[in-house]
């Protein structure tokens, strides 16, 4: 299991544009990819679930990769947020 953490820059937080993207690129994957925020935490390759946690500028956020191809599923959508969000 993989975890990144990181403080969200993006002034509109994660909303439906940036959060369809993510979601875009971990369906690419067999691994399951989970964000927590606070106490709560949803699976990134569902949008509403993302959605829900409700991500503002300056949160923090946890993602989790755990599974076969989670080496590259990490190396992507981590460089996506630290250049996107």
């Amino acid at each position: 299991m993989k975890r990144f953490e990181y403080t969200i820059k993006a002034a509109d937080g994660i909303h439906a544009r940036p959060a369809g993207i993510l979601v875009n690129k971990a369906l690419k994957y067999k691994c399951s990819i989970s964000m927590k925020y606070g106490d709560k935490e949803a699976n990134v390759k569902k949008l509403f679930a993302l959605m829900k946690l409700g991500v503002k500028q300056n949160d923090k956020i946890s993602l989790f990769f755990d599974g076969e191809d989670e080496e590259d599923a990490y190396a992507e959508i981590t460089a996506n947020i630290g250049e996107n969000y």
